[in-house]
């Protein structure tokens, strides 16, 4: 008698008030969002507590012993759980996420984007502004350096808006330089983008590009898995990057120096088992010895969009079907899904019987290289199909 039971809810200064109090509205979101404000539980951490009790509130209910007997979680990060006390800041935050639009994501919730669910550090939960759908799983990532070369900012605009305009959705960091051309790109093209912040959704970083982040919102996505007044720290920056790759299914250097955040990137998405792609540069230019380091390493190099595309066709077939519905070839051939004036070429000369690519490329007057992307691209909208010995036709 009088003894606490191991599954008894911990108290705060002999306090028997809920955990958290009903003021905080939604009993898992507040928990999840305590969660996030202790530094000492990382994501990993986060991760393991949520899959050994029922609901997140249920971990801050669990006892010492109970939580202890979560494997690889110390006594000293459990402590902090049991004294979190700052139920006042978790209210004020889910008040202001009401006021300003902002979304939080649970990693439990089907809208919590698909492929960084499947990396092992995923945050537990994301702060978003924006929407994100289902189709951002066709995604590539594409970074660089932010004092970039004219070279690079054409590298950069050009994949950004040929990749956009084939339905693959544009990740970056909003940061200066690259990812902010890459960005832009993306939506002049009237695709879609997602931008992920290191700091909090509330303290966009830089403040120069206030007005990118609100055309982000929405035609895409801004994201964060800082709480909200987290500021631009530097050591944020790596930790970003993680969720960079991790949202893409590969991720494509422009431009990058031998110690720039980039090859972070690059080697986050190596570790998750995503393809790197690298921009060839200048011999000359410092702004380029970062990607030929990893073009040494095996990195694919990217000279188009259609080098992407050929990559990583096996993970993107039906990818235009998910996002645009054809009735008909008629009807794509009209005009319902959209085709730029070289591929309409390619299409005037095809039929139902299948076609070599070199037939093709002779009586266009395009080069082979040129003309393997646009074909692919064209696979991918499924207005052209492929046979055996590289003969195509049109559907």
């Amino acid at each position: 008698m009088g003894q606490e039971k191991p599954d008894a809810r911990a108290t705060r200064k002999g306090s028997a008030r809920p955990v958290p109090p009903s003021s905080c509205g939604t009993d898992d979101l507040a928990c999840l969002i305590a969660l996030t404000l202790i530094k000492e539980i990382g994501p990993v951490t986060a991760r393991r507590l949520l899959s050994a009790f029922s609901s997140p509130r249920k971990i801050f209910e669990a006892s010492l012993a109970a939580l202890g007997s979560v494997e690889e979680v110390g006594g000293a990060r459990l402590r902090k759980i049991l004294e979190f006390d700052d139920w006042k800041r978790v209210e004020g935050e889910i008040r202001v996420l009401r006021q300003s639009g902002i979304t939080p994501v649970a990693c439990t919730d089907p809208a919590y984007p698909e492929l960084l669910r499947q990396i092992d550090d995923a945050p537990v939960l994301l702060y978003t502004k924006g929407t994100l759908l289902e189709e951002d799983k066709y995604a590539i990532a594409m970074v660089g350096s932010r004092r970039m070369t004219d070279y690079g900012k054409r590298a950069a605009a050009l994949l950004a808006s040929d990749l956009a305009a084939c339905g693959l959705t544009i990740v970056s960091g909003v940061a200066r330089g690259i990812d902010t051309v890459s960005h832009t790109a993306a939506l002049e093209a009237g695709g879609r983008s997602i931008a992920v912040l290191g700091c909090g959704l509330d303290r966009p970083y830089p403040p120069e590009n206030k007005g990118l982040f609100e055309n982000l919102a929405r035609s895409g996505c801004v994201i964060s898995e800082f709480p909200l007044g987290t500021p631009p720290l530097r050591e944020h920056f790596p930790r970003r990057n993680r969720l960079i790759s991790g949202l893409s299914l590969g991720t494509i250097i422009v431009e990058a120096t031998l110690n720039s955040g980039s090859l972070i990137t690059a080697r986050y998405a190596l570790e998750q088992n995503r393809e790197v792609f690298a921009v060839p540069g200048s011999i000359y230019s410092r702004f380029s010895e970062g990607t030929h380091a990893l073009l040494s390493k095996g990195a694919r190099p990217v000279r188009s969009a259609g080098d992407v595309l050929e990559e990583l066709s096996p993970l993107l077939k039906g990818m235009m079907l998910s996002r645009k519905a054809s009735p008909s070839p008629a009807a794509q051939l009209a005009g319902q899904l959209e085709i730029n004036g070289e591929e309409k070429a390619i299409c005037s000369i095809l039929s139902s019987d299948p076609k070599h690519i070199d037939v093709i490329a002779r009586e266009l007057g395009m080069p082979p290289a040129k003309l393997s992307g646009l074909l692919l691209g064209l696979e991918i909208k499924g207005i052209v199909r492929q046979t055996e010995g590289r003969n195509f036709y049109i559907l």
